[in-house]
């Protein structure tokens, strides 16, 4: 009962205001029913496949979590069921959403991502493109930007980490004087939650201290 016992440890550890995404992608359904067993509401995955599949055999009061890229031609899959889709990193990408949404008589949840790290390989708009998009967004009825999600860079130099953490939160400040009902700042992993919760986290991802590592 090891995952049970990580579980219950680490929500213990957080403030109420603190939301836990357990990352449960790679996992079998076994390792979820045991972090479910013990609470646990929230999974994140990374492939929609999987977790359409994840849907299908487990609890239907599950919140699924979509915290990886999406491609637009997979929406479809997960409009029927997902909770929250993370990674919004294109006008395109929401039009789609909306799309699906419209069709599932749906409305789904959205956090924008912001391009807060250094390395070229992290998805997300620019902070400058933000008022512009959120104006966009307006025209998508079946879309709730909840907030706002980043993540920080690849790096062992915990005051970049730090900073890119208060760069983003202090863009959310901002983005809630315009959208005063987004409450979701996601960011914070496995190794850096403590970290991102101490700069203003709201969401956290999790996924090897409640499951282990990953083969």
């Amino acid at each position: 009962m090891k995952i049970a016992k990580n579980t219950i440890e680490l929500k213990n550890s957080l403030p109420e205001t603190v939301t836990l995404i357990a990352v449960s992608k790679t996992k079998p359904q076994s390792d979820l029913i045991e972090a479910y067993e013990v609470g646990q509401r929230d999974f994140g995955e990374n492939k929609i496949q999987e977790m359409s599949e994840k849907w299908e055999h487990l609890p239907k009061d599950i919140h699924w979590h979509m915290i990886g890229h999406v491609q637009t031609n997979k929406v479809k899959y997960m409009a029927p069921f997902v909770h929250l889709i993370h990674a919004v990193d294109s006008l395109k990408l929401l039009k789609e959403i909306q799309k699906q949404a419209l069709k599932n008589n749906r409305t789904i949840g959205c956090l924008i991502q912001i391009r807060i790290a250094q390395e070229e390989t992290k998805f997300g708009f620019p902070a400058e493109e933000l008022s512009s998009l959120v104006e966009a967004a307006k025209q998508f009825p079946n879309i709730e930007i909840k907030g706002l999600m980043g993540m920080a860079s690849f790096t062992s130099n915990q005051e970049q980490i730090r900073q890119e953490f208060k760069n983003l939160a202090e863009i959310f400040s901002e983005f809630k004087l315009v959208k005063p009902e987004s409450t979701i700042l996601s960011m914070g992993m496995s190794s850096d939650y403590q970290m991102a919760i101490e700069e203003g986290s709201t969401m956290i991802r999790v996924g090897s201290k409640i499951f282990g590592e990953r083969n």
